[in-house]
């Protein structure tokens, strides 16, 4: 039986056949897309389920093993459309670079997963169905398609665009530096400086050293933006407490004849 993921929120299901799938994830879609996630998922061998969100992970490919033998692929449920769709393509590019080689490849997202991604992508990209920001990103990722949605911060960028109802939540790179917020879980966490893609934050008060990835979205804590930075010394890292090394037994000293 299918379990509500929140009120109002698309349902987590369990493991069913590619193309029965269509009929949950027609309404997940961006219009004009169900033909070609028809195409997608047009094989027997194929189990498809939508998941818990899940915070390092959009999807996955689970190749067939000895107690399985089809591949399975999962999807977040609280996926927009088209991270949804994006999110897909590039978990059945890992069933096709299965395909190709008869096993397992060398590398996850090596030469026969970009090439499969390519070719999967390519019949979408130059069609219309999809924003213009979200068409342009998806046509650079082609050139240098990364291992994760993640790892691109220009396409997830542009996927981000097309989120739901935010209630109130920022991405963690706009953030002010010095700046209290709060994460899904409730934890509280000070701003640092943004380090290339991710931002170095700080557990408050503790003053854990963690790093977030600057698309991450956030809430700030109340009337902390507005009254400015957090006064007060900037919290220290928690020190680890260091085991303390043996010293090895002195040798004998040998006595010439």
């Amino acid at each position: 039986m299918p379990e509500t993921l929140a009120r109002g929120g698309p349902a987590c299901t369990g493991l069913m056949p590619g193309r029965c799938s269509l009929d949950l994830l027609a309404p997940l879609l961006p219009p004009g897309t169900l033909d070609y996630v028809a195409r997608l998922l047009d094989r027997d061998d194929l189990l498809l389920r939508l998941a818990r969100p899940r915070r390092s992970i959009l999807g996955d490919h689970r190749p067939p093993g000895r107690q399985v033998r089809v591949h399975r692929i999962s999807l977040n449920a609280d996926l927009n459309p088209y991270a949804l769709l994006t999110t897909l393509v590039h978990e059945v590019a890992h069933v096709d670079a299965w395909d190709r080689r008869g096993r397992r490849p060398a590398r996850p997202h090596g030469h026969e997963w970009q090439r499969a991604y390519a070719e999967r992508l390519e019949p979408l990209v130059a069609t219309a169905v999809l924003p213009r920001d979200v068409r342009e990103a998806l046509a650079r990722s082609l050139a240098r398609p990364r291992a994760a949605t993640c790892s691109d911060r220009e396409l997830l960028l542009a996927l981000s665009r097309h989120d739901r109802d935010a209630g109130g939540r920022v991405f963690v790179e706009t953030v002010a530096v010095g700046t209290l917020f709060r994460v899904d879980d409730g934890t509280v966490f000070l701003a640092g400086p943004i380090l290339r893609t991710r931002r170095r934050c700080f557990g408050w008060p503790d003053g854990q050293e963690y790093r977030v990835h600057g698309l991450a979205r956030v809430t700030p804590v109340a009337g902390d933006e507005r009254s400015g930075p957090v006064s007060g010394s900037w919290p220290r890292r928690a020190s680890r407490p260091s085991a303390a090394r043996p010293r090895p037994p002195a040798r004998p000293r040998r006595r010439r004849p």
